[in-house]
Parts: C-alpha cells; structure tokens; sequence
C-alpha cells in the first residue's frame, strides 16, 4: 500500500497545484480555525505535498525548525524548489510511521489532508506522540466517512467491490487518538461540495491530485467498459444544475501530548 501511494503522488506532483483547489481551501480554513502559533518552534508539515501549509505558515514567522515530510519524492523536490528562499526547513522523503526524528523534539505536528492514506494510523499516533515535546500540539485535517458518498453510493448500484476506500468516523479517530495517548481532543467536520461537467472530469481530478488509485479499493480489479458505464449512469441521477456533485467530508482535530 504504500508503495503504490508514494507511486500515485509521484506521478502527481507536477500536476498537483493545478487540481488541489479544494486541498488550498481546506488549507485556509486549516490556519483560520485552529491558533498556531509556532514562532520559534520545531515543528512537522507531515505529507507536505508541494508545500502550500508551509508556505502560508511561514509567511510572517520565523520557526526554529521546519521538517517537511513526505512519502513521495517528487513532491518534496517541488517543494523545495518553492520554498528556497526559506530557511530552516528540512525536507524529508519518510512514511508517518517511521520518521527520522528524536523522541521529546517536536513542540507541534502539522497535517493537511495527508493522514487519511495512512494504513496504520494507531501506529502514526502513537509515533507522533513518541516525538513530541510533553504539552506539543497535533493539528490535522483528514476526510471523513461522507467523503465521495456520491461515488460510493454509484459503484454501489454497480456491485459490492469496495472501489472507494472508507474514511474514518469521529468516533474512531478519537479513539485511535486516546489509546495513543493524547488529551484534549477537538474535532469539527466540515462538509465541501465541489461540481464537475462529467464523472470523467472528476476522475481526472482525483488523479491529477495522486488519489485515483488510494481512492480504488485496497486489492486491484480490472473495470470493464460496462461496468463503467453503468456506473457513470448511475452517477448522472445526481446531477444538479448541469454539475455532477461531489461531498468532501473533512475533520478538523487538534489534540495535546
């Protein structure tokens, strides 16, 4: 599994900013809702991408230390190429299960939409709590289980393969959280509709953001052209306006070592 997500956003990354509208807006209302401040903090951008969060951060603040993480490659030499001009930031190609960083070091952990292609996130928690300094912040966002019901509910009118994968509830994410060792837990949800002039438009969008293939079920399986089509038929019932929909269920969670 995560092989194939370091593949897909590799091949991604250089068509990543062009599709990522709806990860800058959840970006925005990511700084806007929750109170980071992190002058002169260590902290980690953890699935850093192209490096929008870091970039916004760090517009007017200087940090200590900056460590950009990602599983993908490619996406870290964007980011770098951008962000050049700043200093103290330490790109990092790692899994969130293992990063290269000294217990007790880290005063905040930093997370846009990232955590969910995670495929042990009880391990993740338990790894950031382990790097955190005693009171250290965990800022994250992630999709929730409403996240691409129109999808979901499509290919289910097609047949019973898991072709979307599931995000986790609240309820779990808070749990995971808890065994882990964290207090303080927050989480609001946040629900963003985006419109697309076909089912192909979308996909094409998932794509070029790296999640049309963590987005296709955990085991492959060839798709025929009629079972496509009957779910692309399936699809257009939903149309609105002329738009096919699409939910975006996000988290937003902040949670203290």
């Amino acid at each position: 599994m995560a092989k194939k997500i370091r593949q897909s956003f590799d091949a991604a990354a250089h068509t990543y900013d062009g599709a990522a509208a709806l990860q800058r807006q959840v970006g925005f209302d990511f700084i806007s809702m929750f109170d980071i401040n992190i002058a002169r903090q260590c902290v980690i951008d953890l699935g850093c991408g192209t490096g929008f969060l870091m970039q916004q951060l760090m517009s007017d603040v200087a940090v200590r230390q900056m460590i950009a993480v990602d599983i993908a490659h490619a996406m870290l030499q964007v980011s770098r190429s951008k962000l050049q001009h700043l200093s103290n930031i330490q790109f990092v190609c790692a899994d969130a299960e293992k990063l290269p960083v000294a217990n007790h070091s880290m005063d905040t952990i930093v997370s846009n939409l990232a955590l969910q292609w995670c495929r042990n996130l009880p391990a993740v928690f338990v790894n950031f709590r382990q790097v955190l300094k005693p009171g250290g912040r965990l800022l994250f966002s992630t999709f929730g289980a409403k996240t691409l019901q129109e999808l979901k509910q499509s290919w289910a009118q097609v047949d019973n393969y898991a072709h979307v994968n599931d995000f986790y509830t609240v309820d779990e994410l808070t749990r995971f959280l808890q065994q882990a060792g964290f207090k303080d837990i927050r989480i609001e949800s946040k629900c963003y509709h985006s419109g697309y002039p076909s089912v192909i438009a979308l996909m094409k969008e998932l794509k070029g953001i790296g999640a049309n293939q963590v987005m296709s079920g955990r085991k492959q399986k060839t798709i025929g052209r009629m079972q496509m089509q009957a779910m692309t038929d399936s699809y257009e019932t939903y149309r609105v306006n002329g738009l096919i929909p699409a939910t975006y269920e996000v988290l937003f969670i902040s949670a203290t070592r």
